[in-house]
């Protein structure tokens, strides 16, 4: 069985006993959350979107919080003189599917 959730405005597919990273959550590590944003179920038989799915949610244990990699962002101007250089590391949650309920 799977699901499709959202979380911090993107959407994933998840089956239970995955591990993935999503935008950082406040929520403790170790701690059990529960996602109530489900937009499409499915298993072997078929898919249930739209209503059939109202009610259905995601359970997940919050493995650990970190920072990904550096992003480096550089705009340049030619023959201008100008050049500016930033850098970003996103905050991440990892996260590991432990229940899918619909």
């Amino acid at each position: 069985m799977y699901a499709v959730m959202v979380t911090g405005g993107k959407q994933y597919r998840v089956m239970q006993g995955e591990t993935l990273r999503v935008e950082k959550l406040e929520a403790e590590a170790g701690s059990e959350i529960t996602f109530d944003d489900v937009l499409l179920l499915g298993d072997g038989d078929g898919i249930k979107v739209g209503d059939a799915v109202k009610g259905a949610s995601v359970t997940a244990k919050v493995v650990s919080h970190g920072r990904g990699e550096k992003i480096r962002i550089i705009k340049f101007r030619r023959r201008k003189h100008h050049m500016k250089h930033q850098g970003h590391r996103q905050y991440y949650t990892e996260i590991e599917i432990t229940g899918i309920a619909g």
